[in-house]
């Protein structure tokens, strides 16, 4: 029977079991879960929210499978107050570098969001300037390229300051403390495909 856990990554831990350095990793979080268990794809060491770990094989190759544009939900404080010209652009598609290679991200879904009110501190915070403000955008894209979210928001002109997986699916991190885990059953799958 598979196994099937949802876990809010914190801000400064790989996406991995196998130690580095000195940095944390998933090992520092899951103690005496079966070796054959994963992280379905990854979230970047300085991203942090919804990372899901399975020994399901097919569901591993359904959510990485790009023409299955399932939907995964940023929420992303950007440098500045984010213009409905930047918005438009980002759910139209900007040009980002892949592998040193131009290409045009899928459209997406990007709104103007307040800042959530169940959100947690990060640790360290984001820095803090008073003559620049920051905004959030809820930004929902259905690819997922390597530090896309980040690329993306600095083509539209407002660089990522933090940067949270919300969601996959129907599937979200609301009342998952960072660092905390949830084990599911098969029911999951329904979620992950579901829309929001």
């Amino acid at each position: 029977m598979s196994r099937y856990f949802a876990f809010n990554k914190p801000y400064r831990v790989l996406s991995q079991f196998s130690p580095e350095a000195d940095k944390k990793t998933l090992a520092d979080f899951f103690q005496g879960i079966p070796k054959n268990v994963y992280p379905v794809g990854r979230l970047d060491y300085d991203s942090e929210g919804l990372l899901l770990l399975t020994d399901d094989k097919l569901l591993t190759q359904q959510l990485l499978d790009p023409s299955r544009q399932h939907a995964r939900t940023y929420l992303v404080q950007v440098d500045g107050d984010v213009t409905e010209a930047a918005l438009q652009k980002l759910r139209q598609g900007v040009q980002i570098n892949v592998d040193g290679k131009m290409y045009l991200t899928r459209k997406a879904q990007a709104e103007k969001i307040s800042a959530p009110v169940w959100l947690w501190d990060r640790d360290p915070p984001v820095r803090f300037r008073k003559e620049i403000p920051t905004s959030w955008i809820s930004l929902a894209l259905t690819e997922g390229k390597n530090r896309q979210v980040r690329k993306m928001t600095a083509a539209a002109g407002f660089p990522t300051l933090r940067l949270l997986r919300f969601s996959i699916g129907s599937l979200n991190v609301a009342d998952l403390a960072p660092g905390s885990w949830r084990e599911y059953g098969d029911e999951l799958k329904k979620q992950l495909f579901a829309s929001k």
